[in-house]
């Protein structure tokens, strides 16, 4: 029975660590930083939720710190600049104050369209209680409650270590994924397709083709790829929640390799 207690605990936290990477990759990321593809009310309501579940600030400043990101990659204007090592991009960068040029640039950027969506001012004015709900309570109260986890195994497992290992894949984009790996698509620029990358951020590893191609809504090259974040919208789209998915044309991607790719793909 201990066992199975075990297992459904891990279970239960694997899948808060789904919702979770959900939260940043199909929401945050790809749905309110790029509007890659449009969400329904529902689909956006729950995107919301795990990602206040991920805790890596509400939408509005993640958002707007990826867009300046993206406007300003590799330069003193990028939030987590990998040119400064790998440390601060990967996590150094929230330990300081933001460099001046990511403050004054980033003020050039546009963001009133984040604001103008009610679900990210709702969960930006609650955010702090969100995040308290989302990220530790419910995690922590449901295996208590459903099958009589002690409240210790359940915070710690599918509260505390989830978010641990989903704040560090996170920023493993940001750091190993503009470090490692190749760039069949655009060898000027530091971002690579870094594999381990893809497997722990669900799809979030072909970093070399999305910085190429941001605007595409599975950020990678369709296919038998490992992307579950784009199966994922796809399933939405099935379900009717999902329109509008913004895809690079195949002669696009194909040119764009023969002129400036490494080669590698």
């Amino acid at each position: 029975v201990a066992h199975a207690c075990v297992l459904v605990l891990c279970l239960s936290a694997y899948f808060c660590f789904l919702m979770t990477a959900l939260g940043v990759t199909a929401g945050a990321h790809r749905l309110w930083s790029h509007r890659s593809y449009k969400a329904k009310l529902p689909l956006r309501i729950f995107l919301a939720a795990a990602n206040s579940m991920a805790f890596q600030n509400d939408i509005y400043e993640w958002s707007r710190d990826h867009r300046v990101h993206h406007k300003y990659s590799e330069t003193d204007a990028d939030p987590h600049n990998a040119r400064r090592g790998f440390f601060f991009s990967h996590i150094g960068w929230l330990f300081v104050r933001k460099h001046r040029d990511v403050i004054e640039k980033g003020r050039k950027l546009d963001f009133t369209d984040l604001l103008d969506d009610p679900v990210v001012r709702f969960q930006r004015k609650y955010y702090k209680s969100s995040v308290v709900l989302m990220c530790f309570v419910i995690p922590t109260v449901v295996p208590w409650y459903l099958w009589g986890e002690s409240l210790w195994n359940a915070y710690f497992l599918a509260s505390i270590l989830r978010y641990t290992i989903s704040l560090n894949v996170t920023w493993l984009v940001n750091s190993a994924a503009h470090m490692y790996g190749n760039r069949p698509y655009d060898k000027n620029i530091n971002p690579r397709q870094n594999t381990l990358v893809t497997l722990g951020a669900i799809g979030e590893g072909f970093h070399n083709y999305h910085h190429t191609f941001p605007f595409d809504y599975s950020a990678s090259e369709l296919g038998l790829k490992f992307n579950p974040t784009t199966w994922f919208i796809d399933f939405m789209f099935w379900l009717g929640l999902v329109t509008d998915r913004k895809q690079a044309p195949k002669e696009m991607i194909q040119a764009r390799k023969e002129r400036t790719g490494d080669g590698s793909a």
